[in-house]
């Protein structure tokens, strides 16, 4: 017998296990560009300013070139005026406009000038004791400022102080912007914010020591609690035993 021919095995290739399967190639996008780095961040830019706060600051610094300039000229022009001089608008715009200024009737500004110094008195050389002579113990228990709200209040009979503020000085006087209104002028009447000063109850207020310049001489501004409780409601109420 003729064996039949066997038939050579095939020889089947082998899968390797986690071989990669070959894929189409596909197009690869180029590479974006590396963002650029952001800047160190700077400091917060503080909120804009008013008008208001750079005259402010302007007033701080007298001794700049241009307010020393204006200043001089200033001092030698109100020489040569009056004690009392009435003006159109406020040289100080932030402070009138803090202590309640309102560019309507009814408001009036005038520059006062007033002497520096504390009463100072000569000396008697002879026919005294020092104890009469009188040149002690005389200093003013209130300020030039409210000096001013006063004789301005009573030049102006008519009106109410309703503050002051400090305009200027040299060597023998002291300039201060009295702010007044009228409390019979209609527009001050129908104002909501302005008609308290109307009432008969706020009459004389620089005399009394209303104002805010008054308030802060008198101890009600900058002294509370311990120690100042006969300042309150004032020291004539207390019989003056709080000084």
């Amino acid at each position: 017998m003729v064996e039949e021919a066997k038939e050579a095995p095939v020889k089947k290739e082998r899968k390797v296990k986690n071989a990669p399967e070959a894929k189409e190639a596909t197009p690869v996008a180029p590479a974006a560009p590396a963002p650029a780095e952001k800047p160190a961040e700077t400091k917060k830019r503080a909120g804009s300013r008013s008008m208001y706060h750079y005259m402010g600051e302007a007033w701080k610094d007298l001794k700049s070139d241009d307010m020393k300039h204006l200043m001089w000229q200033r001092l030698i022009d109100w020489r040569k005026e009056g004690t009392f001089v009435r003006v159109d608008k406020p040289l100080r715009l932030d402070r009138a406009r803090a202590l309640g200024y309102k560019a309507k009737p009814g408001f009036v500004i005038v520059r006062a000038k007033v002497r520096r110094g504390g009463l100072r008195k000569h000396r008697i050389k002879k026919g005294r004791r020092p104890k009469r002579k009188g040149i002690l113990k005389i200093t003013m228990r209130k300020s030039i400022q409210r000096i001013a709200e006063e004789r301005t209040s009573k030049k102006y009979p008519n009106l109410e102080v309703l503050g002051s503020y400090w305009v200027g000085e040299d060597g023998r006087h002291k300039w201060f912007e009295v702010m007044m209104l009228d409390p019979c002028s209609p527009v001050i009447k129908s104002d909501p914010n302005l008609n308290w000063i109307c009432s008969p109850k706020h009459g004389n207020r620089a005399i009394r020591g209303l104002t805010p310049a008054g308030k802060k001489g008198r101890g009600l501004v900058r002294t509370k609690g311990m120690g100042v409780e006969k300042n309150r409601p004032s020291l004539r109420a207390h019989d003056r035993q709080g000084t």
